[in-house]
C-alpha cells in the first residue's frame, strides 16, 4: 500500500503528539495510578518546616520515541522518487520522528518539596510531589504516606 505524502507526514506527526499527551502524570496528593491502589501505607504525622517550589521532569516514554522513529520512517519513506530516495527518507524521517517523540515525552510540571518534621521519631524527610507552595503554609500539621518506595505529603 503506498502513502501519499501529502496524508503521511501530518498523521505521523499528529500520532506523536497525541501518544505523548498520553503519558502518565506524576503523582500528587491525590492522584494514585491503579498499581498504587489497595497497598498499604504507612503514615506519619509531622509539622512542615520548609516549602520550596520545584520542577518535576517527567523521564522519557520508550514508547514516544520509538512510535515516532516508526511513523518518522513511514513519513520518510514516502518523500522523494526513485529507487534509492525512499531508502534514505525513511532513516532520516525515523531519526527525526524518534527525535520529536523523546523530546515530547519528556514534559515538566509544577511541583513543591516539602521538609516535614515528623512527630513520632523528630527525624526530618523531604518530599517532592506534584502541587504548588500555595497549598501548604510552613507550620501545617500533614501526614506523610509512604509505601517504602513512593511518599506523599497531604492533610
Amino acid at each position: 500500500m503506498k502513502i501519499s505524502r501529502s496524508f503521511a507526514l501530518p498523521v505521523a506527526l499528529s500520532t506523536i503528539v497525541l501518544l505523548s499527551a498520553c503519558a502518565s502524570a506524576p503523582p500528587s496528593s491525590s492522584t494514585f495510578s491503579s498499581s498504587q491502589a489497595g497497598v498499604k501505607q504507612t503514615v506519619r504525622w509531622g509539622t512542615i518546616e520548609a516549602i520550596r517550589p520545584v520542577t518535576i521532569q517527567s523521564n522519557g516514554s520508550w514508547i514516544a520515541t520509538a512510535t515516532g522513529a516508526a511513523l518518522g520512517g513511514i513519513a520518510g519513506s514516502t518523500i522523494g522518487g526513485g529507487r534509492r530516495a525512499p531508502a534514505a527518507g525513511a532513516v532520516a524521517g525515523a531519526a527525526a520522528g524518534g527525535a520529536a517523540g523523546n523530546a515530547m515525552s519528556g514534559r515538566s510540571t509544577e511541583g513543591v518539596e516539602f521538609t516535614v518534621l515528623l512527630e513520632e521519631t523528630g527525624q526530618s524527610v523531604a518530599v517532592a510531589q506534584v502541587g504548588s507552595v500555595h497549598d501548604y503554609r510552613v507550620g501545617d500539621r500533614v501526614r506523610v504516606t509512604s509505601d517504602g518506595t513512593t511518599a506523599r505529603v497531604s492533610r
